[in-house]
């Protein structure tokens, strides 16, 4: 849809990863064996937390919504993009790219507040043990989770709403495989400085804020770490929160590498290897690295394929 007047835009069209056909077969293939993975491992972290009363503790009811929020965030563009693979036509509604928009910053935002919860937790923990119970109460913790929600659905809802205010002149194609504000402002015809200095000021901020907050979080563990005399105490210490460490690392990377700059100096080749990565690779990888590094989640697992055996 290529108009000089401003008609109202009905749908959008995704260009994807590639415009080569030829490529378009091996990476549905690809990406579905990837969205399966995610769907099961994720699946199976939850299951596993829920059906062991032993995990039914504030680390695991978080790390079950991390779970719940790489489902949502995977969900939220991978299907839609194993269909364009394999369509000719690779449209997206107007109202069907918003509520993509929505549910992608939704839970992206979701994923970074849990995360920063994840990290205060682990403080908490190690450096207050006499008043973990205290202070993160399984109560504590569900209240905290439904606040991490509505905050990253009034975030959503911000970004969403002004971008699709804007106005659509000519062109409705969007350079990428999911709808996203960056290059949804990109194809806007009205100015979209208002709109770039909320997501640098508002994502930004909120990014910033929580790196703050994970980094002080980290930095009181390792000095608490150090005071431990024997090394394998102080092993033992750090593999309590080796897999968040790592979690946190693959996730805020490409996220601030993302939306921490104005859409002006975004380059979208850039953008589309690093939208796969957080938004397909990581919420795969995440439940294998919990699954690998935490021994009361290996152990759990050992559970539990042993009452299903016996």
């Amino acid at each position: 849809m290529q108009t000089t007047n401003r008609t109202r835009v009905t749908e959008f069209i995704l260009l994807g990863l590639t415009e080569n056909p030829k490529l378009h077969v091996p990476l549905f293939m690809l990406f579905l064996l990837i969205y399966t993975f995610t769907l099961l491992g994720n699946i199976g972290i939850m299951t596993l937390v829920k059906l062991n009363h032993k995990l039914h503790t504030p680390m695991y009811i978080l790390l079950c919504n991390l779970s719940l929020a790489d489902i949502g965030y995977s969900s939220a563009s991978t299907p839609h993009m194993l269909v364009n693979f394999l369509s000719k036509r690779k449209t997206i509604s107007f109202l069907g790219c918003a509520i993509q928009v929505f549910f992608n910053i939704t839970m992206g935002s979701s994923e970074v507040f849990l995360l920063t919860l994840m990290a205060y937790d682990r403080y908490v923990a190690i450096c207050k043990p006499l008043l973990y119970s205290l202070i993160m109460s399984n109560t504590a913790c569900i209240k905290l989770v439904i606040f991490i929600y509505l905050l990253a659905i009034s975030n959503s809802l911000t970004h969403a709403i002004f971008a699709f205010k804007l106005p659509f002149c000519d062109s409705n194609v969007i350079t990428h495989f999911f709808c996203d504000v960056p290059p949804i402002l990109m194809i806007s015809c009205a100015d979209t400085t208002l709109n770039e200095l909320l997501l640098v000021s508002v994502a930004g901020g909120l990014i910033l804020l929580c790196l703050t907050v994970i980094l002080i979080s980290y930095a009181y563990i390792v000095a608490a770490i150090l005071k431990i005399g024997s090394s394998d105490g102080r092993w033992k210490t750090f593999s309590t929160c080796s897999s968040h460490f790592v979690c946190m690392i693959i996730f805020l990377g490409p996220l601030v590498f993302m939306y921490a700059q104005p859409s002006s100096s975004h380059s979208m080749a850039q953008d589309r290897v690093s939208a796969v990565f957080f938004t397909v690779i990581i919420p795969m990888l995440n439940p294998l690295i919990y699954s690998l590094r935490n021994q009361e989640v290996k152990r759990a697992l050992r559970r539990s394929m042993g009452m299903r055996c016996f």
